[in-house]
């Protein structure tokens, strides 16, 4: 299965769950490959030394020719490999402009990828562009992170709205797996209330995990591992080990 972590608000650990979620499905004995669409790259440097990377998510869009095995790079964790992305990715949106499929490219790339990955998991930039819209064409879910401050759902109806337009024609299958309640702080009464406003809002799609702030989910990409190899009895390694079993469950 496909799936998409959108938001198009930056700062609510979107990428933070993308980089652990891999890994923590990974750590369930399934094959996992990371895509990063993001051009600031940050699912990249949690894994990978930018030196090492020679070609990726840009080539992906931009080069249809080279095979997709060539752009996939195994990480230190097992059965995770990762699509990087680097700055170039930034041009894409204007080189793709006026392509009648380009909202297409990505899914008929990703195709040759299916039988060899249990779930692609892709990190998306924080608007709504032709990236992002290229991650939704090809999903089969989103996952919407959602950070527990007073501002929370501020721009969700547009990606909400954006997701409904592209299950009524490009992608009828897509479906919203869920939303997750990132840097919750437990001493805040605002925290409290605002995951109780999401899950009202949001129902059985609320994901029963909670993200709680945490200065070892912070540190841990500076150690380019995911939080299960940085600090495994942290509560963001038992919080996204609870996550990815949920995640797998909804499946």
């Amino acid at each position: 299965m496909i799936i998409v972590i959108a938001n198009q608000k930056g700062g609510v650990g979107k990428t933070t769950t993308a980089i652990n979620l891999a890994a923590g499905i990974a750590s369930n004995k399934k094959r996992v490959l990371l895509l990063d669409l993001d051009p600031q790259s940050n699912s990249t440097l949690s894994f990978l030394d930018p030196g090492s990377v020679n070609g990726g998510s840009y080539e992906l869009f931009a080069e249809p020719s080279r095979p997709v095995s060539e752009l996939v790079y195994e990480t230190t964790t097992p059965r995770l490999n990762i699509v990087p992305a680097r700055i170039n990715l930034a041009k894409l949106e204007a080189k793709l402009i006026g392509d009648f499929d380009a909202a297409f490219k990505l899914r008929d790339r990703l195709e040759s990828l299916k039988g060899e990955y249990d779930v692609i998991l892709i990190d998306t930039p924080p608007t709504l562009g032709i990236l992002t819209v290229n991650a939704l064409v090809a999903a089969d879910h989103v996952i919407i992170p959602i950070q527990s401050s007073y501002f929370a759902l501020e721009g969700t109806d547009d990606l909400l709205e954006t997701i409904e337009k592209i299950r009524s024609r490009p992608n009828p299958g897509l479906n919203l797996m869920g939303v997750v309640v990132t840097l919750f702080d437990r001493r805040t009464t605002i925290s409290k209330d605002v995951e109780a406003h999401i899950r009202s809002v949001f129902g059985r799609k609320a994901f029963k995990t909670v993200i709680t702030r945490s200065v070892r989910l912070e540190e841990a990409p500076a150690h380019k591992t995911p939080i299960f190899n940085y600090a495994p009895r942290s509560s963001g390694a038992v919080e996204y080990q609870s996550l990815s079993k949920e995640v797998l469950r909804r499946g």
